[in-house]
């Protein structure tokens, strides 16, 4: 069974909040790694102990949603197991698992609808990684 984890900084609670039912609406063991209100908060502070979680094999994958997505990507690929993307359609979700092997999607909240989110979410989390003349370059992503 998957898990998934899931992290936002305050711009990407409400989205997150949304998608957290969605998962679990399908039968999906989630874990909320926080923020847990639209308070102001530091984004570095729920992505690296999500990322943490989805190095060490704790969850299947991660979801990270802040304003740009930009800040919990920079943070979480700071993680040597991480390859975190962004992605704002479902398009470019499904070819971050299929080229990239993805394990952490990362989510702009303000540049994305709750129904674009919850495609790119289904599509990341059932796309397989294609390997082959891929993999070799995904071993080279690690310093």
């Amino acid at each position: 069974m998957q898990t998934i984890a899931l992290g936002s900084d305050h711009a990407g609670y409400e989205l997150k909040k949304m998608l957290i039912s969605y998962l679990e609406s399908n039968n999906l063991s989630v874990k909320d790694f926080g923020t847990y209100s639209r308070e102001s908060v530091d984004y570095p502070d729920f992505a690296h102990p999500l990322a943490a979680a989805v190095e060490n094999g704790d969850h299947t994958f991660g979801i990270l949603i802040c304003g740009s997505a930009n800040g919990v990507a920079i943070t979480a690929n700071k993680h040597q197991g991480i390859r975190a993307a962004i992605c704002w359609t479902e398009e470019i979700a499904s070819l971050a698992r299929q080229h990239n092997d993805a394990n952490v999607l990362c989510i702009p909240a303000r540049f994305v609808s709750e129904e674009t989110a919850i495609k790119m979410v289904h599509v990341f989390s059932k796309t397989p990684f294609e390997g082959g003349r891929h993999a070799a370059r995904v071993g080279k992503i690690a310093c």
